[in-house]
C-alpha cells in the first residue's frame, strides 16, 4: 500500500522514497519527545531507569516503547488512519515505530509479535484491526514471527476512552482468550494507543500467567 501521489502525509512535500509515507524531516519532528520511563512510558527525569511510580508499583509488562505522546501531528495521523478508513497509512506509521525501536540498544528481541485484538463487530465495521496492520510490516522488517490469531476478544466491551481508569479494569476482566502457546517466549504486544494501560496490562497478565518469559508493549502513542 503506497502513499497516494508520493507526498508526505504531514507536510505534503514530495517523497524521495514513496513507501516511507512520512518524510525524514517530519519523522524526526514526530519522534521528538521528553525523557520517559522505559518501563511504563510516562515522563521521568532520566529516562534510563524505572521511575518512582514503577519502583512502587510496576505494570505487569517489562518495557514500553512508544513513538510519542498522543498529540498532534502524530495523533492526527492515527485518527485519520483509524476513523477515516485509511489503512494505507499503516506502513508509514509502522516505520515510525520501527525507527523508535531502533533507538533501544540492548533491548531483548522478542520471539513473537502479538496484536491487541478488536471485538469482531468493531473489526467488521472498521474493516481492519489497526494493531494487526502494524504487526505485519514490523514482523517482516525485524524478522520476528507474528501470530495474527493468538489472542481473541471473547466478549464485547465498552469503548475504553469513555470510561474511568477503575471502570476500564472492570470492563476488560476475562475479555480475552489466548489461542497460542507462549511458554518461555519473549512477547511484544502491539497496539496503536496506550492510554491508562488497562488493556495491555490485562493482556500482559494473561500472557505471563500462561508462561511467557517477558512482555514488551509497542505502540504509536502513549498518553501522558
Amino acid at each position: 500500500m503506497l502513499t497516494a501521489h508520493g507526498l508526505c502525509w504531514l507536510c505534503q512535500m514530495p517523497l524521495t522514497l514513496v513507501h516511507w509515507g512520512v518524510c525524514s524531516r517530519c519523522a524526526r519532528a514526530v519522534s521528538s519527545r521528553l525523557p520517559v520511563c522505559p518501563r511504563c512510558g510516562l515522563p521521568a527525569a532520566g529516562g534510563q531507569t524505572d521511575c518512582g511510580r514503577c519502583l512502587q508499583k510496576a505494570p505487569p509488562w517489562q518495557s514500553l516503547v512508544a513513538v510519542n505522546d498522543y498529540g498532534p501531528p502524530l495523533s492526527t495521523l492515527v485518527k485519520t488512519w483509524k476513523f477515516n478508513a485509511r489503512p494505507e497509512l499503516a506502513c508509514a506509521l509502522a516505520r515510525l515505530l520501527l525507527l523508535r525501536l531502533q533507538q533501544g540498544i540492548g533491548r531483548q528481541k522478542p520471539d513473537r509479535l502479538l496484536a491487541v485484538p478488536l471485538w469482531q463487530r468493531r473489526h467488521w465495521r472498521r474493516g481492519y484491526n489497526q494493531a494487526d496492520l502494524l504487526c505485519r510490516p514490523l514482523s517482516r522488517w525485524l524478522g520476528i514471527g507474528y501470530q495474527p490469531e493468538a489472542i481473541h476478544r471473547v466478549r464485547p466491551t465498552a469503548t475504553q476512552h469513555q470510561l474511568s481508569a477503575r471502570l476500564r479494569k472492570q470492563n476488560l476482566k476475562n475479555a480475552f482468550r489466548l489461542e497460542f502457546p507462549v511458554h518461555g517466549l519473549h512477547i511484544a504486544l502491539v497496539d496503536d494507543v496506550v492510554t491508562t494501560g488497562s488493556t495491555v496490562a490485562e493482556l500482559s497478565r494473561l500472557l505471563l500467567q500462561n508462561g511467557a518469559a517477558s512482555v514488551q508493549v509497542w505502540c504509536l502513542c502513549r498518553t501522558l
